[in-house]
């Protein structure tokens, strides 16, 4: 059987063909971050006009290896749990437990209907799983403690689209979650959804001295990041964000745009909007999509809500400019 145009080995992201053009456009060494992690595998088929590349994962999405077995498409993922020690700040490194080398881990994305197949290995010293949302065996759960050095496979089919969180699920699971291991998987359904400059948001905290309270919070990783380093989105341009909340220690919290509203899709399972609004409160592991567009060119603020939480790193800008770069 004919493959598929995202078959095949796992391919690499588009924008990267953007890479000069994106490191020279916004006076910044972005290019290089990705070049360094060996570049991402992409998602290409919602893609509007190509994006020079951010950091943190903001638009990497793994599409994994896709196999034909008996004329049905499989996606095979590798992810590895292991101690990382993250510089969350030039003033403060934060021992993770993190997939891939990574805070969140990668971005997994697949087709409605896809059978998926992780393959993980834990290289920790302590024991861990990864817990998928979704609809799946009980024997593919992921609660089971994989040991130091030891391996499984969790397979399953992607029944229905939408945004799953994985995790570790070895107790306590609020240590193990608050130290770095989660990511998201993205169900596309079947027939995609409209072009859109897509992007990844993932909130979460961190414990600086384990007492059970986060002292710094964060999207994609790294507080302040955004903040620091503007995403830029074009006027006029619809902008798809997957937004997951996996901050642990803490009660819901909020994610607010400034000066615009934006359409939710809750828990991305539907393809017509569900509310619009220009504040979402989220409980842990809740994720929705939003989108939006921005009118007119600037710098506009986002962040939750909760201004003790914003304050502490988890806060960013988008950088709208006209017409493109």
């Amino acid at each position: 059987m004919a493959s598929p145009p995202d078959s095949g080995p796992q391919r690499l992201w588009r924008r990267r063909e953007l890479l000069p053009l994106g490191a020279a456009a916004l006076g910044v060494g972005l290019g290089g971050l990705l070049l360094r992690r060996g570049g991402s595998p992409g998602w290409t088929e919602n893609a509007a006009t190509p994006q020079p590349p951010a950091p943190g994962g903001l638009r990497e999405f793994e599409a994994g290896r896709v196999l034909w077995e008996n004329g049905r498409r499989v996606r095979e993922f590798d992810l590895t749990a292991s101690t990382t020690l993250l510089q969350l700040n030039p003033a403060v490194t934060f021992k993770a437990w993190a997939v891939n080398g990574r805070v969140p881990g990668p971005t997994l994305r697949a087709r409605a209907g896809d059978r998926l197949r992780i393959r993980f290995r834990n290289e920790d010293s302590t024991s861990h799983s990864l817990h998928f949302h979704g609809v799946h065996p009980a024997d593919m759960d992921g609660i089971r403690p994989v040991r130091r050095g030891g391996s499984t496979v969790y397979e399953f089919d992607a029944e229905s689209f939408g945004l799953y969180p994985y995790h570790c699920h070895v107790a306590p699971v609020t240590r193990h979650v608050s130290k770095g291991l989660y990511g998201l998987l993205i169900v596309d359904p079947p027939s995609p959804r409209p072009a859109a400059d897509e992007m990844v948001l993932v909130m979460g905290g961190y414990d600086l001295k384990g007492r059970g309270r986060n002292d710094l919070y964060a999207f994609n990783g790294r507080p302040n990041l955004y903040r620091d380093q503007p995403i830029t989105i074009v006027q006029g341009q619809r902008v798809r964000l997957y937004l997951l909340n996996m901050v642990e220690w803490d009660g819901p919290l909020t994610f607010h745009l400034h000066a615009n509203l934006f359409d939710v899709f809750r828990g991305g399972f539907s393809t017509s909007r569900d509310d619009i609004t220009d504040v979402i409160t989220m409980g842990m592991a809740e994720r929705h999509i939003l989108e939006f567009t921005y009118r007119d060119p600037g710098l506009y603020m986002f962040h939750p809500h909760q201004d003790q939480i914003a304050e502490r790193g988890c806060m960013g800008h988008f950088r709208v400019v006209p017409g493109g770069l």
